[in-house]
């Protein structure tokens, strides 16, 4: 079969397949569940579980505030079917509508995809068959998946089956578990001990560092690390040297600067990263190229070095976020319909999130980048306590930090910790998209008093005038 155009992958590749293409004879190709990461075991059912653990962990820091509360037994079970049924379902109404009579031009396969020979590829379906297909251009969206590492004893059979998990399969568990160790130091790690802790599971998390979230800002790691240390089993500087099955769960070997030691949990969470799934598609024969770090390499235009073949997302960019990979998709789009005027991605000022307790977001340079790159900044940091919003909540430990050019007052980066962070980091994102200056982000608009957006407001205010 003959494509004028074939999308592999349904999450943020999907997106590009709109009625420009309805003239067009296209396929889209998906080797799993119908709608990608983020739908289906990222950003959304994993914000879902978030938004309840904060109102359970909110409660039980209520005596701070005078008030004395508890929260009952988490049935696990009902959290878990609130949040798939209605992903599930718009999983099966995404598949059911690229299937439909409304686009009888477009050839859904289920299966996985591999090249062939040049713009050649072959699809084993889910359903034992296999479909031989060409096509003048390509679309590569097919994600990453978990990275398991080399522990004795962990055979990749048992993930996913019970007791040893990773993000794509922790969210689907039965029963919450009494005791978890939680293996690694990023976000996906903090974002589930956050969830398990505040729903009253035991904690145990492992990672190889000094630091959590080491790639942040060193104010906002030392602050989280501190923060998660005092909140449940924290271990440091450790190696998992071994992983033995027990009957009622597992048994993980560690060995630290102290010595040797053992936990034994009743659920294992491995969280240890994520890698393109680029290895999965046999890319040489057709002359895709990949980076050291197994990313899909693309120009501007998010066009590989062959010309027709375009990647996007966790395949090819350095930032594992949907709203990223929605914007290359975008850009995508604009390039396959408009050819002789194509556009180009904008990755400058690209923010993210943590949402755990605190939350944490960041955008731009950290201080650390700045000096490593002989970057001059000055810093302008307030706390959240210092404003009335930060009062009422008694908040003791979130700050926003600003980083700020000190000739001409633009803004090189911003890291917040606290309350409602993700939002409160938007008029920063703001203000490096269009050029505006810190003092005139500040002075040339009203903030609402008493609002936790004072102090973003104060920490610009805290910068230093330009020089320039």
């Amino acid at each position: 079969m003959h494509f004028d155009l074939v999308v592999v992958g349904s999450g943020s590749g999907n997106t590009i397949l709109g009625r420009e293409f309805r003239d067009q004879r296209v396929a889209l190709i998906e080797s799993g569940t119908f709608g990608g990461t983020c739908l289906n075991v990222g950003c959304i059912p994993t914000k879902s579980f978030v938004y309840p653990a904060d109102l359970a962990d909110a409660v039980v820091r209520a005596e701070r505030l005078g008030l004395m509360a508890t929260v009952a037994p988490v049935d696990w079970a009902v959290l878990r079917d609130r949040i798939f049924s209605r992903i599930d379902e718009i999983s099966a109404h995404g598949l059911e509508y690229r299937q439909g009579d409304k686009w009888p031009n477009l050839e859904m396969l289920r299966g996985t995809a591999r090249f062939t020979g040049f713009k050649q590829m072959a699809v084993s379906l889910v359903d034992g068959g296999r479909v031989e297909l060409t096509a003048d251009r390509f679309v590569l969206a097919a994600g990453g998946r978990p990275v398991i590492p080399d522990i004795p004893g962990l055979d990749e059979d048992i993930v996913g089956d019970g007791v040893v998990h990773t993000s794509d399969t922790i969210m689907r568990i039965d029963r919450r578990p009494e005791r978890i160790v939680v293996v690694g130091g990023g976000y996906i790690a903090a974002e589930f001990a956050h969830i398990f802790d505040s729903f009253g599971t035991r904690v145990t998390q492992v990672v190889r560092g000094s630091r959590l979230l080491r790639h942040h800002d060193d104010d906002v790691a030392t602050t989280f690390t501190q923060h998660v240390q005092d909140r449940y089993d924290l271990r440091r500087d450790t190696e998992i040297c071994g992983v033995k099955p027990l009957p009622d769960g597992v048994r993980v070997f560690l060995e630290s600067p102290y010595g040797e030691t053992t936990v034994d949990a009743d659920m294992m969470l491995i969280a240890t990263g994520r890698r393109p799934n680029s290895d999965l598609l046999d890319l040489p024969a057709t002359g895709v190229t990949v980076d050291e770090k197994h990313r899909v390499v693309v120009d501007e235009y998010q066009e590989t070095v062959v010309p027709g073949i375009y990647a996007l997302g966790d395949l090819s960019s350095p930032y594992a976020l949907k709203h990223v990979a929605n914007h290359e998709a975008r850009v995508v789009r604009h390039n396959l319909t408009h050819p002789d005027a194509r556009i180009t991605t904008d990755h400058r000022f690209v923010p993210a999130a943590v949402f755990t307790e605190p939350q944490i977001a960041s955008v731009g340079l950290t201080e650390q980048q700045a000096r490593a790159r002989g970057i001059e900044v000055v810093v302008g940091r307030r706390d959240y306590g210092n404003t009335a919003a930060g009062w009422a909540r008694e908040d003791t430990t979130g700050f926003a930090k600003v980083l700020v050019d000190p000739r001409t007052g633009l803004l090189l980066g911003a890291h917040l910790i606290g309350p409602e962070a993700a939002s409160l980091i938007q008029p920063l994102v703001q203000a490096m998209s269009f050029g505006q200056r810190a003092h005139d982000v500040a002075r040339g608009q009203y903030w609402i008093h008493p609002a936790l957006t004072e102090v973003v407001e104060n920490a610009l205010l805290a910068v230093p005038e330009p020089t320039g």
